[in-house]
């Protein structure tokens, strides 16, 4: 009987690294100008150079540099100063050229590192490269019959390659989160993976625990979300493990990754480099990085979200809620500018609630109207100012949900509102005492089966109180004032 891939796993360990595929945030593609743009009919964002004909030369987009800096300096990898495209070839109906321009041996970035949330814990996977290339066109087979669109072919791409350290599907899917957040939170892609501007390639391989040397691995190919590739790298482990754990030798390998059905199929035998038979292309410099350009990307590079998030960690925002505003930079600068605005000016004082706030009402709200935070019609400011009327008592927090709903609908200011429907909270001790009398004096059977140990109609005479004010009483106040009235 053959053991369950738990069981293997005692065994056995996964080895993962993750090849990622990035579209960057251009107007006209990598080489050439012809436009990007998603959705338009076939074949219709094209020019010769994508074409591949005769005499075309390419001349590279800077914009692209630029990104894929920023990319770079944000995972603290080393910047080459001069890098090459080189040319990798292969024929295929997607690339008219016979080779796409990417780096090889000189790439832009290296060495750096991408720190990636895992359950309660920051895993920091290092990074081989990060390099420039051009996207290719895209295959659509129907029967036996295939179609090329090379409206992609040539728009331009940055390929993330980790280190092969990644033990677990989860991680992988981590990996990929963490990566797609931090290219939106930098503004370098739209990181839409439905649209295919963020796709992986998984290597996997297994090996036994202890070992040092590293498995043979396949790679999973173009997967295009974050369940997928937490459900194909479980599938290629589970079935590297059934094959070693009896006796079998895994094949190197292209697999595809069929999401409907759960499973992989073999695509074809996994390329070497020297089948690419790279080269410098002879129609491109060498890209020089200036320091000019150096100082302007790390001049403008934005707080990160893993230094964000330890920060409102150590301001006392919940993990849960610390990891869900920094999921989008829109949602954790929205989160900043209300703490800004709240007298005690940072997420220490007050963030907790704004961050409670913001995260039920304001989201909850935005979700049902189908809108991001970035179209929100509440200013953080305020959010902020609604969360001090209901911190400084002038409102209880049942009536602030209701001021909030009015205040979100038609952007009137809090304040204001509470004015208008005469809602501020009774504080005053004597003027609440005084009701809480008559509230009492008018129950005397409730008052008496209380004071002989009936403790659930405390319950009623609150509810009483608050009918009595219209929700406005002070609910400390009220508890505190009725215990004394009530005599126990």
């Amino acid at each position: 009987m053959s053991r369950s891939v738990p069981q293997m796993l005692e065994d056995w360990e996964p080895v993962i690294g993750l090849e990622v595929h990035v579209q960057l945030a251009t107007r006209t593609k990598a080489f050439s100008p012809s436009a990007v743009h998603f959705g338009e009919p076939p074949n219709s964002l094209t020019d010769p150079l994508v074409l591949g004909m005769p005499g075309t030369l390419p001349v590279f987009n800077k914009l692209a540099l630029e990104l894929a800096l920023k990319l770079g300096v944000a995972t603290s990898s080393k910047i080459r100063a001069r890098s090459r495209f080189a040319r990798k070839q292969y024929f295929y109906p997607d690339l008219p050229k016979g080779y796409q321009i990417s780096q090889y041996d000189e790439p832009l970035c290296e060495h750096g590192h991408l720190d990636v949330l895992v359950g309660t814990t920051v895993k920091r996977v290092r990074l081989t490269r990060i390099h420039l290339e051009e996207d290719a066109g895209k295959n659509t087979h129907v029967g036996a019959v295939s179609h090329v669109d090379l409206n992609r072919a040539g728009v331009p791409l940055v390929e993330v390659v980790s280190e092969p350290e990644l033990s677990s599907a989860e991680e992988a899917a981590e990996f990929m989160r963490s990566l797609h957040r931090l290219v939106r939170w930098l503004e370098i892609s739209e990181a839409d993976m439905e649209k295919g501007q963020l796709r992986c390639d998984a290597n996997v391989s297994v090996r036994l625990r202890g070992e040092d040397r590293l498995g043979q691995r396949t790679e999973l190919k173009n997967i295009n979300s974050f369940r997928f590739v937490q459900n194909a790298v479980e599938h290629e482990i589970a079935r590297q493990l059934r094959i070693v754990d009896d006796g079998g030798r895994i094949e190197r390998e292209t697999r595809l990754w069929d999401a409907d059905a759960g499973q992989s199929a073999p695509m074809r035998s996994k390329e070497e480099a020297n089948d690419y038979r790279y080269f410098p292309d002879p129609d491109l410099p060498p890209l020089v990085v200036d320091g000019s350009t150096m100082g302007t990307i790390l001049h403008a590079l934005p707080e990160l979200p893993l230094p964000r998030f330890e920060r409102y960690q150590t301001a006392g925002i919940a993990r849960d809620d610390a990891r869900t505003l920094i999921s989008d930079r829109a949602m954790a600068d929205y989160f900043d500018a209300a703490c800004l605005a709240h007298p005690a000016g940072h997420a220490g004082h007050g963030g907790r609630t704004i961050a409670n706030w913001m995260l039920t009402e304001l989201l909850g709200a935005l979700n049902t109207d189908g809108k991001d935070i970035r179209e929100s019609p509440m200013a953080a400011e305020t959010l902020s100012a609604l969360v001090v009327l209901v911190e400084d008592g002038t409102i209880s927090g049942k009536i602030g949900k209701e001021i909030f709903a009015e205040s979100y609908k038609t952007g009137e200011a809090p304040l204001a509102i509470i004015d208008r429907r005469d809602v501020r909270q009774i504080s005053d001790e004597p003027a609440l005492w005084e009701i809480i009398d008559n509230v009492v004096k008018a129950s005397p059977k409730q008052a008496e089966a209380y004071a002989a140990g009936k403790d659930g109609l405390f319950g009623f005479f609150v509810g009483a109180v608050m009918k009595a004010t219209n929700s406005r009483a002070n609910p400390v106040m009220t508890t505190d004032l009725l215990k004394k009235r009530l005599g126990r």
